[in-house]
């Protein structure tokens, strides 16, 4: 088996594997435990594999919003009202998950695996979509205790909530006891908490805790507010506990406009999400989402048995797999790595009257990422540097002008028609 070795770097601010530099790059694969079979799973593995993924975030028990599937999976034994009983749990289920983790593992993947997904927690948001089936509180520690002992040797992260609002302490006390769970049985593993979409606080109780390792935020696929890749990241940036900044969950390519508004989200909306994340404070990586995928979709097959928040139809799985956006979240990894731009700063150095462009640099690098074409005006002397302009649509790399006048800096209309990354070296 591989020695993943992931960890945190000492400066808190991004992650290592084998003591080296990692960029974090997810994909969202929530449903694969109860809706992919052995074969596709290999097929999925082998095509992020060769992308560049080296991460893959999965719920550990059904996801309540999947696609329909055939293989009538269950992680728990089943009462006469369709109800899990939590006591109960099915080990054929988890059986099956840990060959499809070790498929996972054997490729190079760290598995993120939620723990408890908001619609298994009393309060959260998800109850006005689905009541009941709650797992009973003094039946966490048991089944978490369960996953960590099962699973530790696969040294996955813990996601342990899914997209939750933490509403009441009654919900808060799911959370921290399968916090304080994980931190007794594997006290080195690496945690998180996923939450609700645009949310940006989270109860001191789990900010100011150590088990707690990384902050995780979704800017979510609510069309009124993608400004919030940026603005969240920068949040959590400036948070006094630091911490490396994940936006585990942004606009999922061709995903619909949530709350049944008319609208898919493309490859550069995603790609857009990104980079504004990367740049702002989250540039520990991030996070893919393609819809077909995270559902795990098959064509044919219904979607949203349980009503949710008014996303259309998913792609069937293969066709989303190869959802071109991917590849430029591959190519994001690519350019951090190959400038050394692991958990890089972000800069208040832009005169523009926006907050989409951004800017964040290192001692030896500036990255400014322009969503829409237009001279960029600088707070600061770049003579020093060297820019090159990379074209993110069709990835070319062109060389760039940059005018100076005393304290101050242009970058001049480059000459593509998408967004860039404009990158300067010493």
């Amino acid at each position: 088996m591989i020695d993943l070795s992931f960890n945190i770097a000492k400066n808190q601010r991004s992650f290592t594997q084998e003591g080296k530099p990692f960029f974090y790059l997810a994909d969202t694969v929530w449903s694969a435990f109860t809706n992919a079979t052995i074969e596709e799973w290999s097929e999925y593995l082998d095509y992020r594999k060769m992308q560049g993924f080296n991460v893959l975030q999965i719920n550990m028990l059904r996801q309540w919003d999947a696609s329909e599937s055939d293989l009538n999976l269950q992680p728990f034994a089943l009462m006469e009202n369709g109800d899990f009983n939590y006591h109960a749990l099915n080990e054929a289920y988890f059986d099956r998950a840990e060959v499809m983790l070790q498929m996972a593992v054997e490729r190079g993947f760290i598995p993120a695996l939620v723990l408890l997904w908001c619609n298994y927690v009393p309060d959260t948001w998800a109850e006005m979509f689905q009541k009941g089936n709650k797992m009973p509180l003094d039946c966490v520690e048991n089944y978490v205790a369960y996953v960590v002992n099962r699973y530790s040797r696969f040294e996955p992260v813990y996601l342990i909530s899914g997209d939750t609002d933490f509403p009441t302490e009654r919900a808060n006390a799911y959370y921290l006891k399968a916090l304080e769970t994980v931190q007794e049985l594997s006290p080195t593993s690496l945690t998180t908490l996923h939450i609700q979409g645009r949310l940006r606080e989270i109860p001191e109780v789990f900010a100011q805790h150590k088990g707690l390792g990384f902050y995780m935020y979704q800017s979510g696929h609510n069309s009124e507010f993608q400004h919030v890749a940026h603005e969240i990241a920068q949040h959590f940036y400036h948070k006094p506990e630091i911490r490396p900044v994940i936006n585990g969950e942004p606009c999922y390519e061709q995903i619909s406009y949530s709350r049944n508004v008319y609208g898919r989200y493309t490859a550069l909306d995603a790609r857009k999400a990104a980079w504004q994340s990367l740049l702002a404070g989250g540039g520990a990586g991030v996070t893919y989402g393609a819809h077909g995928i995270w559902s795990w979709h098959k064509k044919g097959k219904k979607f949203g048995i349980v009503e949710g928040e008014g996303f259309d139809s998913p792609y069937d799985w293969r066709m989303a797999l190869r959802f071109e956006g991917a590849w430029d979240y591959s190519f994001m990894k690519y350019v951090f790595e190959m400038y050394n731009l692991i958990g890089i700063k972000p800069l208040d150095i832009i005169l523009n009257n926006t907050g989409e462009i951004r800017a964040a640099g290192n001692e030896n690098t500036i990255v400014l990422y322009v969503p829409v074409n237009t001279r960029v005006r600088l707070s600061i002397n770049v003579q020093d540097y060297k820019f090159t302009t990379i074209d993110l649509a069709e990835r070319r790399f062109a060389q760039t002008e940059v005018s100076v006048h005393e304290d101050r800096s242009m970058i001049d209309m480059h000459s593509f028609e998408s967004d860039v990354v404009i990158i300067g070296t010493k």
